[in-house]
């Protein structure tokens, strides 16, 4: 099934675009409209446009709605969870699960697990992400969270958008940094030569900084806490490698031999603050280290100790 182009005629004055929009399309969320003019799919009067540009009257907004892609499946897999109420659900993901189907992987996702679980999260009229606000690496684990229902996902893609959901990470990288405790600035886009990888200053970059404070130090190796301000794709991994202390097992950014007989990169999500969509209370979770983290750290305490 081919696009589908809508076309609206603006008869109004400074309206938000994404508010307009919402008016004319009762099928689609806010945030599924204002993901929608992100993604290059809305035009005024034949220009790319932001969510909060202000419409004037005769001017002419364009729609283009992608095509349906097949169905999600709902798949019985087993989830940590953390947390749960009507609004929201907090997941300690595992490594080595893809959080949305996308670059050919349909099926044994977050989100197919998420359907099992949750049937009323069918209810999104997003079929490839439904409820989904924020993504983990696959072989990142921990921490995340997703809507049950479009308001709170709104809500949340709200917060996110303010910097008020809080994130940290455990990560073990190579060497140890000059300085105990810092900010890494440096903006991520896609990699030129690499469609599946992201570069410092690369295509369509956008303006990244990650703080981070030391935990433990070993004879060639840092645990740190990282704190990502902003939320780019493979944005600790980049950072630290480009700091010159890439993550241990990162096969992807500045792999080294050493990696300690990892078969994934050692970043973790710890914890996760964020404040609840209907109470407004603010909830913290937390994540303990995985068990091939966790002997990983084990075995270099012990080295340290003799």
């Amino acid at each position: 099934m081919p696009d589908k182009e809508l076309r609206f005629d603006v008869s109004t004055e400074r309206q938000r675009l994404d508010v307009f929009l919402s008016e004319q399309v009762s099928d689609l969320s806010r945030s599924q409209l204002q993901r929608l003019i992100r993604d290059g799919r809305v035009s005024v009067d034949g220009l790319k446009a932001k969510p909060s540009q202000k419409l004037e009257r005769r001017q002419q907004v364009t729609l283009v709605l992608p095509a349906a892609g097949p169905s999600l499946a709902a798949e019985p897999i087993a989830l940590s969870i953390v947390y749960e109420d009507r609004d929201i659900v907090v997941v300690d993901k595992p490594a080595g699960m893809v959080v949305h189907p996308g670059h050919g992987v349909t099926t044994g996702t977050l989100v197919n697990a998420l359907l099992a679980r949750f049937p009323e999260m069918q209810a999104f009229q997003d079929s490839t992400r439904p409820g989904i606000v924020h993504r983990l690496d696959k072989d990142t684990s921990g921490l995340i969270v997703a809507a049950k229902q479009p308001a709170a996902q709104q809500n949340l893609q709200e917060q996110f958008a303010a910097r008020t959901i809080g994130k940290t990470y455990w990560a073990l990288v190579h060497g140890r940094p000059r300085q105990r405790r810092g900010m890494i600035e440096a903006s991520i886009g896609r990699s030129p030569t690499q469609p599946t990888q992201m570069a410092i200053a690369g295509k369509a970059e956008r303006a990244a900084r990650t703080t981070f404070n030391i935990l433990e130090e070993f004879a060639r190796f840092t645990l740190l806490e990282a704190h990502p301000i902003t939320g780019r794709t493979h944005q600790i991994r980049l950072h630290f490698a480009a700091l010159g202390h890439p993550v241990v097992g990162d096969p992807t950014y500045g792999a080294r031999p050493d990696s300690l007989g990892l078969t994934r990169q050692f970043l973790h999500a710890k914890e996760l603050t964020l404040l609840l969509p209907s109470t407004r209370a603010r909830c913290r979770f937390v994540s303990e280290l995985p068990a091939d983290l966790a002997v990983v750290l084990d075995r270099l305490r012990a080295e340290k100790e003799h």
